[in-house]
């Protein structure tokens, strides 16, 4: 039996292959730890193979790209001055065809598929955790949460608020009928009640924070392109006043007091502390890529006594700068915040000026989210993770949305140039 190419690597004809690709591809990021290597391998299996097929419009040109792939050729280079050289150059190399694989699944796949393959996916994963899911005990303050199949509750948690954020945009932003309303629907609640079980304080937060956000962002689209700056400066406006009096008024502490954590975040201050202690050391290049976590170095065998770490793995700073800074220095986290950054304010450029733009407004969605979260987590740092993959899907769909937009700039400019040429001289006879 033949496959055709185009239900493979055409957009808008490779809905099924798509959907099931991505849905996998989150399957994968979630309980690679548990299946292993096995698990990878059929990651890479979905996506490197379609080079294969047409390796022009599956790779396209990477030199345009050159600043989506500047914070992972940095962290490859980093080898040279790494304390673990050889683990450097491992996670490396992996962080860097991790970030080719979700090139070529952005080159390949539409943001509607792409959306409802991130439906499908976290409702799969969060399915699985509910099945095989446990409670862990948190040594820091007594308490017991649900993990799910996960090691951390807060993991669980990430999952279930892309179900909510997913389920949210494919129905108010791209607007899903049918059965894609019914399965969103269906993941929604199944994430909101992985959300609660997990008591993941960050989670709730940022969810609730990011379907504001949405909510915000399809009220933009709503008015007209001139109209959306002027609200969209106040509304920000408004929310930073209001975050302020909130603090200053004690809030922080009484939702904090309501997840059972203190002013210390359950102790994340004093490791964030001890973050910026160890950044002093190499502050312009780091210790190397993922060199600091590792086993017998002394000051993360303290870190993992201090804070009850048996496996003596899997424990970060809860900070991505922070970690970024310790590991590659202010120069890695310049060019790491070069793709937030762009890809959060390019995005949000195309809603507030485009007259209609959902696949924008669903990805600034997605790129706001990993900025909230990489306050207290390290989404986006490394291979094999779902925050990753989805940050740089974003940052490649804003590369190519930039280039259509001049290609069709330069077609209507040379169109009226054509017609104007063609149009006879008044007084000069034709």
């Amino acid at each position: 039996m033949r496959i055709a190419k185009s239900s493979l690597i055409d957009q808008g004809r490779n809905g099924t292959y798509g959907t099931a690709a991505i849905a996998l591809s989150l399957f994968v990021f979630a309980y690679s730890a548990r299946f292993g290597q096995v698990s990878i391998l059929a990651y890479y299996a979905l996506w490197l193979p379609l080079v294969l097929i047409d390796y022009r419009r599956v790779l396209g040109n990477y030199a345009r790209y050159s600043w989506i792939f500047a914070f992972a050729v940095f962290a490859c280079l980093s080898v040279f001055w790494s304390a673990a050289p050889s683990l450097t150059a491992r996670t490396a190399v992996q962080y860097l065809s991790h970030v080719v694989c979700a090139l070529i699944a952005m080159r390949i796949i539409d943001v509607r598929t792409f959306s409802r393959g991130a439906v499908l996916g976290t409702g799969l994963v969060l399915v699985y955790s509910l099945l095989f899911g446990v409670y862990h005990l948190d040594p820091l303050d007594g308490s017991y949460s649900f993990v799910g199949a996960f090691a951390s509750k807060n993991q669980l948690g990430f999952y279930a608020s892309l179900g909510v954020y997913f389920a949210f945009a494919a129905v108010f932003l791209l607007g899903e009928r049918r059965h894609w309303l019914v399965l969103s629907g269906g993941v929604a609640l199944l994430a909101a009640y992985a959300l609660m079980a997990s008591q993941s304080a960050t989670s709730v937060l940022t969810t609730a924070a990011i379907v504001a956000v949405a909510l915000g962002v399809r009220l933009l689209q709503a008015l007209r392109p001139a109209s959306r700056r002027n609200l969209f400066l106040a509304g920000l406006i408004l929310a930073i006043a209001g975050a302020f009096a909130f603090l200053n008024a004690g809030g922080a502490d009484l939702v904090l007091g309501a997840f059972g954590k203190d002013s210390t975040l359950t102790g994340r201050t004093y490791l964030w502390q001890q973050g910026f202690e160890a950044a002093r050391a190499n502050l312009f290049f780091g210790i190397g890529y993922q060199a600091y976590w590792v086993q017998g170095f002394s000051e993360a065998e303290r870190l993992w006594e201090e804070f009850f770490i048996g496996s003596r793995s899997g424990f970060h700073f809860h900070n991505t700068f922070i970690e970024t800074v310790v590991e590659t220095g202010v120069v890695g986290l310049a060019l790491l915040c070069l793709v937030l950054l762009t890809t959060i304010l390019g995005h949000l450029r195309r809603v507030l000026t485009r007259t209609v733009d959902p696949d924008s407004a669903v990805l600034f969605g997605v790129a706001a989210l990993l900025a909230m979260r990489a306050f207290v987590e390290i989404d986006i740092l490394t291979p094999y993770h779902v925050g990753s993959f989805l940050l740089y899907f974003s940052a490649g769909k804003l590369t190519e949305m930039r280039r259509a937009s001049h290609a069709r700039s330069a077609d209507r400019s040379s169109m009226a140039y054509q017609r104007a040429a063609a149009e006879p001289i008044a007084g000069v006879p034709s």
